[in-house]
């Protein structure tokens, strides 16, 4: 699920298990503090290239809005 319209200036990447171990990518927009409108992108899975693969199917215009992404240093987002 891809929400391009709540994108912003600062966004975070996680990861998150829901259930039965399957991982997924939660891209956030900070200035939404969690609540309505937070949410840039659920993506399944951690692959750096898949993630990229559909974040680039955010049009350009809207991704040039972001100016720091912060993600965590976890080893499963490689």
């Amino acid at each position: 699920m891809v929400f391009e319209q709540n994108i912003g200036p600062y966004l975070s990447i996680d990861e998150t298990a829901f259930s039965s171990g399957e991982l997924y990518t939660i891209v956030t927009n900070k200035a939404a503090k969690g609540r309505r409108g937070s949410i840039v992108a659920m993506i399944k899975g951690t692959q750096a290239d898949y993630l990229i693969n559909i974040l680039n199917k955010i049009p350009k215009r809207l991704r040039r809005k972001v100016s720091e992404v912060t993600i965590d240093m976890s080893a499963s987002l490689s």
